[in-house]
C-alpha cells in the first residue's frame, strides 16, 4: 500500500511562509520558482485512509450519550474524553505513518494522543489547504510547532502526524 508523501506540504508551506514575509530583491532579479508536485494515487490512497478512520469513529460513537449544545467545558471534554478513550482503545497499536508517510525526528505529540490542550490552535493557510486533500467534517490539518498533525476535532485526539513538515526558509546572507 503506498503511503502518502507530503513533499507538497513543505513546498507550498515554505511558498506561503515566503509570501507572509517582507517582499526581498533577489540577486538573480525574479523571484525562486516554488514548484508543486503532482499527487497522483498517493492522495486517494491517503483519503481512503482517513475515510477508513472515519468509519471506526463512526461505529465507535454509537452507544454513548448524543452530543448537544451546551456551553459546559465540562460536559464537552467529558463526551471527548469518552470517545477518545473508545478510539484509543480500537487503534491501540496506532503509529505515526497509519495515514501519513512516516518521516524520520519530531517529538512530543503522540499518535493517539490529547491534543495539548496549552497549544494554540493553528489554522492552515488556504493556499496550503488546496493542495492537500480534503477531509472529512472534524478532521483537521493543524500545526503543532513545525509539525504537521491530522486532529480529529470530536475526540481532540491526534490521528496521526509528519514531523517537520515545515522547514524553516533558508536564510539569505
Amino acid at each position: 500500500m503506498k503511503r502518502v508523501s507530503l513533499p507538497l506540504v513543505v513546498i507550498v508551506l515554505s511558498a506561503a511562509i515566503a509570501s507572509a514575509q517582507t517582499p526581498q530583491t533577489h540577486p538573480e532579479g525574479h523571484p525562486p520558482d516554488f514548484g508543486m508536485q503532482k499527487w497522483g494515487g498517493i492522495g486517494a490512497d491517503f483519503s481512503m485512509r482517513v475515510q477508513s478512520y472515519v468509519a471506526l469513529r463512526t461505529e465507535l460513537e454509537r452507544g454513548l450519550p448524543a452530543l448537544r449544545v451546551t456551553d459546559d467545558p465540562v460536559e464537552i471534554r467529558r463526551a471527548e474524553r469518552a470517545l477518545a478513550e473508545r478510539i484509543r482503545l480500537a487503534r491501540a497499536r496506532a503509529k505515526q505513518g497509519d495515514i501519513f508517510t512516516p518521516n524520520p525526528g519530531g517529538r512530543g505529540i503522540r499518535i493517539n494522543g490529547t491534543y495539548p490542550e496549552r497549544e494554540a490552535v493553528s489554522t492552515v493557510p488556504p493556499d496550503v489547504l488546496a493542495a492537500l486533500p480534503s477531509l472529512p467534517d472534524d478532521i483537521e490539518y493543524r500545526f503543532t510547532g513545525r509539525d504537521l498533525i491530522l486532529f480529529d476535532t470530536r475526540a481532540s485526539l491526534i490521528i496521526d502526524r509528519v514531523p517537520a513538515a515545515l522547514r524553516r526558509p533558508p536564510r539569505h546572507p
